[in-house]
């Protein structure tokens, strides 16, 4: 089992990288169970205090990637174990590289205009071993489908990119009946992947800056960034009103 700890009552994976991708890759290989993975941040966390159904659909996950270097920060200022941040667009990376000697099939849902297919050709590209046999902006319309599944097999991971809160709450209600082995919402992956939006530098990335340097690039988000003063309210007062354990 994953260590994990709770932030505003969503449970997050609190383990590094290399473990979390040992664990997927090992599950997906049993294939006892189907994956349900989240990549929660700060503006989620804040969407799930005002709707529990919502919450509730986060802990119902196998696996939560902190994808936010708030909830590194809240997790040290809360006195609780330190969480190791892994964004959807890295794991999805790090799932690429590791297929080289672990051979997983993936297909890649969500997007508009393109993005998807895009994301998928340059990341064959950079990774030829991948093994992509799924490609589209909806699913079971066949409408934009790019490529096609090409056995009864399931696709052994799906990665979905139609954005918080919608990304998760199909995948919860879908998954029971998807022909997939593991499902994760990436948000906004496809954009970087595809190089529509081109990512921060990683000397940015490193210091926690990457919301600031998409914000430059795109200003009209500026009221999503609004979220992160009220997840600062929020872990403030968690931190000063909840109760102390008992020495």
């Amino acid at each position: 089992m994953l260590k994990t700890i709770t932030l505003l009552g969503v449970t997050i994976t609190a383990e590094k990288p290399d473990k979390i991708l040992e664990y997927v890759f090992s599950e997906i290989k049993k294939g006892k169970q189907k994956l349900f993975l989240t990549t929660p941040n700060p503006e989620m966390l804040v969407y799930a205090n005002s709707h529990l159904d919502y919450k509730d659909k986060l802990n119902s996950s196998h696996v939560s990637l902190p994808d936010g270097i708030g909830l590194v920060l809240a997790s040290l200022f809360l006195n609780k174990p330190r969480l190791c941040r892994f964004t959807g667009v890295d794991f999805l990376e790090q799932v690429c590289q590791r297929s080289r000697d672990y051979p997983m099939s993936m297909g890649f849902l969500g997007g508009k205009g393109g993005v998807a297919e895009k994301a998928a050709q340059r990341l064959q590209n950079k990774y030829p071993w991948i093994k992509v046999v799924w490609v589209g902006e909806e699913w079971g319309s066949g409408k934009n489908d790019t490529v096609r599944h090409s056995s009864n097999e399931p696709i052994d991971i799906l990665f979905v990119a139609f954005g918080v809160p919608k990304q998760e709450e199909w995948i919860y209600e879908q998954l029971p009946n998807l022909p997939v082995h593991a499902a994760t919402g990436v948000g906004g992956a496809f954009d970087y992947l595809s190089g529509r939006v081109p990512r921060a530098p990683k000397f940015v990335r490193v210091f926690g800056l990457e919301w600031l340097f998409r914000l430059i690039l795109q200003p009209w988000r500026w009221k999503r960034q609004l979220a992160l003063f009220k997840f600062l309210f929020l872990i403030l007062k968690e931190r000063f009103t909840s109760p102390r354990p008992s020495s």
